[in-house]
């Protein structure tokens, strides 16, 4: 039997606890925050007043900042690219009688996901500190530029990626939210600190995906989640570019800034890294072939190997200026 088929063979077995992950890692639409939530009422007499204290604690906030806000939210708002690459993965099924489980979990996964840039993006409107043009023109580029994250199809590979970036954004939002707390901006601090708990919930749940995967088909598990750490897990968000600008050229400078402010680093790549390791239990895994065996030796070593490459980084301060937020206030 081909891989192929024996990964939606493996697919179709785990089906049946979708369900349960779903009441497990998700929130019902009835019981979850929604962007209002946190945002002044606009039928409120006072929604003037409010927008006025939003725009005056934003003004604490640095220009570092408000890059990493911005691409954040531009990250999040780029969610149509997401939804349609995990509902081509072999394994998820959408259409007619065949729709099953898993298209069931990238729906309601979406959905939940769906406020985030509602949310930030209605506060950066309110905020007053960014170019909103310039901020809508990136998230189009990034939607129509799509994404290739290096899984193709393979439902392995892609939840060993949603696995890792789930916690990333974790990393970054809560980072981002501790920031603007200590800023002065209580509402922000919250709202990314909500926003957070949600990442963590959704990388709880593809965790849980792998390792139930590990459980039918450790040996080629095993060499998928080899090959995603080989290429390198990269950002959703990869592509992204400015007005007048082409294909990934701005999200260099946007890494360069979130390194600098600590919102997410090389030494948390490889801290999610070791936490996989940790959590698939990958020592422990026995009668693996030898290509799995060797796949897991690289696994096994690689969060060593990376430390030594990342304490001889550099991000040197740079002068690049984005279009999305003027340079005053710069950090």
């Amino acid at each position: 039997m081909s891989a192929k088929n024996i990964r939606i063979e493996v697919m179709q077995a785990i089906e049946s606890k979708v369900n349960g992950f779903i009441d497990q890692y998700l929130i019902p639409i009835q019981d979850i925050w929604q962007p209002t939530d946190f945002l002044p009422d606009s039928q409120s007499d006072g929604f003037l007043d409010a927008v006025k204290q939003i725009q005056e604690e934003s003004k604490e906030l640095g220009y570092d900042f408000w890059v990493t806000m911005v691409a954040d939210t531009i990250t999040e708002e780029a969610l149509p690219t997401y939804e349609s690459w995990l509902m081509d993965v072999e394994g998820v099924d959408q259409h007619g009688e065949n729709k099953n489980g898993w298209s069931k979990w990238v729906r309601h996964w979406t959905a939940e996901e769906n406020r985030h840039g509602d949310v930030l993006n209605k506060y950066l409107y309110l905020s007053g500190r960014v170019n909103m043009r310039e901020v809508e023109i990136t998230t189009q580029h990034l939607i129509a530029d799509g994404f290739d994250i290096g899984t193709d199809r393979d439902p392995y590979k892609n939840f060993v990626y949603t696995s890792f970036q789930e916690l990333a954004t974790n990393i970054s939002h809560k980072r981002v939210g501790q920031m603007a707390k200590k800023g002065g901006n209580t509402l922000l601090g919250k709202m990314c600190t909500i926003i957070a708990g949600d990442e963590m919930r959704h990388h709880l749940a593809y965790r849980e995906f792998v390792k139930s995967i590990f459980e039918h088909d450790p040996n080629q598990m095993m060499l998928a989640f080899a090959d995603m750490m080989k290429k390198k897990i990269v950002m959703p968000a990869h592509f992204l570019r400015e007005s007048g600008g082409s294909i990934g050229t701005a999200f260099e400078n946007f890494s360069n800034c979130a390194q600098r402010l600590g919102v997410y680093t090389a030494m948390d790549y490889i801290d999610i890294l070791k936490k996989l390791n940790t959590y698939w239990e990958l020592d422990s895994i026995r009668a693996l072939n030898d290509d799995a065996e060797r796949a897991r030796d690289y696994l096994m070593k690689l969060p060593e190997r990376l430390e030594r490459i990342a304490t001889r980084m550099k991000f040197p301060e740079d002068d690049y200026q984005f279009k999305w937020v003027e340079a005053n206030g710069r950090l």
